[in-house]
């Protein structure tokens, strides 16, 4: 059995030959009796091949013992709400996010919607669904939960309603599940939503929803423009992740939303913790110190950051990839908070998108993420530390190696998943020499890749 749709975090795999409903009955069974889990909440996304994965997904579970609790189409992160808020077991959602239409996924999560990942079950799991299978002595039973209603209201107790004002915001779903929550939303606010690719949609007519890529931007960027917006949003298919654009179609690199959002959030709060990742960090360090709060560094990747969220039981956490955390949101990622963050912020304050955002880019100039195909990424990345180690003023290895000087610094680390690495370069307020050094670095790992 090709068991090559298990990764380091999910299940991801071409369907039919590398996931189908054959293996998703057995990974259902599997999950119940690796986890001992009685109650799971089982959710999917719009990909033509999701419902007949989850039904028998749902057929799996009920065979080993567990009670299913479908909450239909949605996204991952109604799945994360529905597990914690329901107090369930655990929680399955299928999804292949932003992957090529023909393939589909699956993301688990334990109790309180802690994420199972290859260190934690996901292997073991994996292992299971190679052993024969005997049905439990009483069978699951099914029943279907209606959560949007909750779900919205939870929303929506992030920000205060009465200080919202009318304004227009272009919203791109991307023909994924995120235009079904933004109807939802829409009764509630006063905004005039531009709704953009906004119906559901797996054939993918515009397109595989991932607006991290340059060429699905225009046309958000376009509407902005056109419709005099004050922003533009656009998520991913299961819209875990959002993306931002300002007032003039200008999209704003993950970086600097991580900093608005942990300002915001302290201010909020009175102080307290925020995770972020070490691939770009001083604007962040910058704004958490002054908004009182502490600022504390975690290993990429969602299962990483919400470990740490729990550990220090931060109020937000952030990833330049658009991945936001929330401690209310059971230390999960959502790609609906963000962005009703930020329009109360332009509500309160007055102040443009890109007046808020300009400040930050000005005071650290970012390359963004820049990947370069390597064949031996560790030697690489070991001969770029050997020598820009030499009069650094800190090294780090949290993720990759960072290294830091006064006035600029670089983090460069390993895809998980492909013979990538991934290069991050900053500077304080000196745009020309973080392009310098971005142009160094990138010509460097040239030379050593041969």
């Amino acid at each position: 059995m090709d068991l090559s749709c298990f990764k380091a975090y999910d299940l991801r795999g071409r369907v039919p030959d590398q996931l189908n409903p054959i293996l998703a009955e057995k990974i259902g069974r599997a999950y119940v009796e690796v986890t001992g889990a009685k109650k799971i909440i089982v959710g999917y996304d719009i990909r033509l091949s999701s419902p007949d994965i989850a039904e028998a997904l749902s057929s799996g579970l009920m065979a080993a013992g567990a009670d299913v609790f479908d909450i239909g189409l949605c996204g991952t992160e109604q799945v994360y709400f529905a597990t914690s808020h329901y107090q369930m077991d655990g929680g399955i959602m299928v999804t292949a996010s932003h992957n090529p239409k023909d393939h589909n996924g699956m993301k688990m999560v334990g109790p309180e919607s802690r994420p199972i990942s290859s260190d934690n079950g996901l292997n073991d799991i994996r292992d299971r669904v190679l052993e024969s299978f005997t049905d439990a002595p009483v069978q699951g039973r099914y029943e279907t939960l209606e959560v949007m209603s909750a779900y919205v209201d939870h929303l929506l107790g992030y920000i205060d309603g009465g200080s919202l004002k009318p304004m227009t915001i272009v919203c791109n779903a991307g023909n994924g599940g995120a235009g079904l929550v933004i109807d939802q939303l829409e009764q509630h606010l006063p905004f005039d939503f531009v709704k953009v690719h906004h119906e559901a949609d797996g054939h993918f007519p515009n397109g595989v929803p991932n607006p991290i890529l340059p060429e699905n931007r225009s046309v958000t960027a376009d509407a902005v423009t056109r419709n005099g917006a004050a922003m533009g949003i656009a998520w991913d298919g299961d819209y875990d992740r959002c993306f931002f654009f300002d007032e003039n179609g200008r999209f704003i690199e993950g970086y600097y939303i991580v900093g608005l959002l942990a300002d915001q959030f302290l201010r909020k709060t009175g102080g307290g913790k925020v995770i972020h990742d070490p691939r770009l960090t001083w604007n962040t360090l910058d704004l958490v110190k002054e908004a009182g709060g502490e600022a504390i560094e975690s290993k990429t990747g969602h299962a990483f950051i919400k470990q740490r969220m729990r550990d220090e039981d931060a109020v937000y956490g952030g990833e330049m990839s658009a991945h936001h955390y929330f401690r209310d949101f059971a230390y999960c990622d959502s790609g609906m908070i963000p962005w009703l963050l930020v329009a109360e912020r332009l509500c309160q304050s007055g102040q443009t998108l890109s007046s808020l955002i300009d400040a930050r880019i000005e005071a650290y100039p970012a390359s963004g993420e820049i990947n370069r195909t390597i064949s031996d990424p560790p030697s690489v990345i070991g001969a770029i530390e050997a020598r820009y180690s030499v009069g650094a003023k800190a090294v780090s290895h949290v993720d990759g190696v960072s290294v830091e000087f006064d006035d600029w610094r670089f983090n460069l680390r390993m895809s998980n998943t492909e013979p990538v690495v991934r290069l991050n370069v900053e500077s304080r307020g000196d745009k020309a020499l973080m392009q310098a050094k971005t142009d160094e670095l990138l010509a460097e790992m040239e030379r050593l890749n041969g």
